[in-house]
C-alpha cells in the first residue's frame, strides 16, 4: 500500500505567469484539469501532495513579445558570465497585466467547484489541508504595479493580496532587485528607496507578509531593519553552498532565524548548483542540501519549501509537482522523522503565516 502524499505548502510558484503566456479563454480549466504541461496544475498537485502555496503575480520585462518572456536569466549564466539587470516597468502596463492575472487567479477559484480557494488567512488554510482543497495564497512579485499612494494596495488586500516582494531583479520606484549572477555575493548596489522604506510600513500595518527573496543584500537590511514582521524569503537558497547572488549568506539566515522568519528552499537547478547553470541534470539530493544547511542556520522552525514551479528550470526527476513524494523519500532516507518532515512540508509556512497575518 502506498502512502498518502505528505501535505505541502509551498512559497512560490508561478503558474499564474504560464497560464497567463498561454492565453485563450481556457485557462482555468486547463489548470484544473491539467494538460500535461508545466510544473503544476491541480491534476499535478492532487498526484505529489501539493496542498496549496503562495501563487505569485509577476509581470515580464518588455520584449518584442512579453507573452513569451521567461523569468531565467539569459544566457550568459550559463558560461558564468554577468548577466544584465531588466529594465524598469512602465505603471500602467503593469497594473494591467498584474489585474489580468489576479483575475485569472479568482476565474480559477469560481470554477474550481470547491476545489480551490484563495485563502486570507491561516483558519483557511488549515481548513483547506484537512478537505482536500488545493489553498492558494495571492502574492506579487515585485511591486511596480502598487502606486505611491498605496491605493491599488488596498485594491488587492481585499482581492486576498497577503505577499508581496518590493522588487524582482530588476529596479523600480521602491528598491533595487539582485541581478542572476553566480558566483557573486547578494551585494550589488544600492536598497530600498524612501518610497521602499514607506511600504514596507504600510505592508507592516496591513499585515502583509514581505518577501525578501529578490532584494539585494542593502535592501534585505533595509527591511530587517524597519520590519515589525518575521523576515521571509519565499524563494532562495543558501549561498554557502551555491554561490548565486539571489541566495542568501550565512549572516542573512541568522537574521532570519533572530527575527523568528523562514527560508523556502527554491527546486531552481541554478540556484542549487555551485556552478549556477540552468540543467535539468542537477540532482534532487541538492534540495535536501540545501534545507539540511538551513536547518543548522536557521534551525527546524524556519525552513520549508519554495519550490519555483512554472518559473524555473528544476531537476528533471521531479519533473513537476507530482514529483514532491521524492523529496520527502529523500528526507526520509536521511533520517528525517515524521514531526520534522511535517514542519518542513506545511507547519513552519503555518506558523510564520500566523505570526505574520496576526
Amino acid at each position: 500500500m502506498s502512502l498518502r502524499p505528505v501535505p505541502i505548502f509551498d512559497g512560490h510558484n508561478d503558474a499564474l505567469l504560464r497560464l497567463w503566456k498561454r492565453g485563450g479563454a481556457d485557462a482555468s480549466r486547463v489548470f484544473l484539469d491539467g494538460e500535461g504541461k508545466g510544473h503544476l496544475d491541480l491534476p499535478m498537485a492532487q498526484q505529489g501532495g501539493f496542498a496549496g502555496g503562495l501563487f505569485a503575480v509577476f509581470v515580464p520585462s518588455p520584449r518584442s513579445n512579453a507573452r513569451q518572456d521567461s523569468k531565467e536569466a539569459p544566457s550568459p549564466l550559463d558560461t558564468g558570465l554577468d548577466a544584465a539587470l531588466p529594465p524598469p516597468l512602465e505603471f500602467s502596463a503593469a497594473q494591467a497585466t498584474t489585474f489580468a492575472m489576479v483575475s485569472l487567479l479568482i476565474r480559477i477559484e469560481r470554477e474550481a467547484a470547491g476545489r480551490l480557494r484563495i485563502c486570507r488567512n491561516v483558519t483557511d488554510i488549515r481548513r483547506c489541508i484537512k478537505d482536500g482543497v488545493l489553498a492558494a495564497v495571492l502574492h506579487i512579485e515585485g511591486a511596480e504595479a502598487i502606486d505611491s499612494k498605496f491605493e491599488a494596495l488596498d485594491v488587492l488586500y481585499q482581492a486576498g493580496l497577503r505577499s508581496l516582494g518590493p522588487v524582482w531583479s530588476r529596479p523600480n520606484v521602491f528598491g533595487h532587485g539582485v541581478p542572476f549572477r553566480c558566483p557573486s555575493s547578494p551585494g550589488t548596489g544600492p536598497g530600498l528607496t524612501e518610497l521602499g522604506k514607506e511600504l514596507i510600513r504600510v505592508c507592516n500595518q496591513s499585515k502583509i507578509l514581505i518577501d525578501l527573496s529578490h532584494l539585494n543584500e542593502r535592501g534585505f537590511w533595509d527591511v530587517a531593519k524597519l520590519s515589525t514582521a518575521p523576515l521571509v524569503a519565499t524563494h532562495s537558497n543558501a549561498h554557502a553552498l551555491s554561490p548565486h547572488s539571489r541566495n542568501l549568506t550565512d549572516r542573512q539566515l541568522a537574521a532570519i532565524r533572530e527575527s523568528g522568519g523562514m527560508v523556502g528552499v527554491n527546486l531552481a537547478a541554478s540556484f542549487l548548483r555551485a556552478d549556477g547553470r540552468h540543467d535539468s541534470d542537477t540532482p534532487a539530493e541538492l534540495v535536501i542540501d540545501h534545507i539540511e544547511h538551513m536547518l543548522k542556520m536557521v534551525g527546524e522552525d524556519g525552513v520549508g519549501f519554495g519550490s519555483d514551479f512554472d518559473g524555473a528550470t528544476i531537476p528533471k526527476r521531479l519533473g513537476s509537482a507530482a514529483g514532491l513524494p521524492i523529496l520527502i523519500d529523500i528526507m526520509r532516507a536521511r533520517g528525517y522523522g515524521k514531526a520534522l518532515i511535517d514542519k518542513l512540508c506545511h507547519l513552519n509556512w503555518l506558523r510564520v503565516l500566523a505570526k505574520t497575518w496576526a
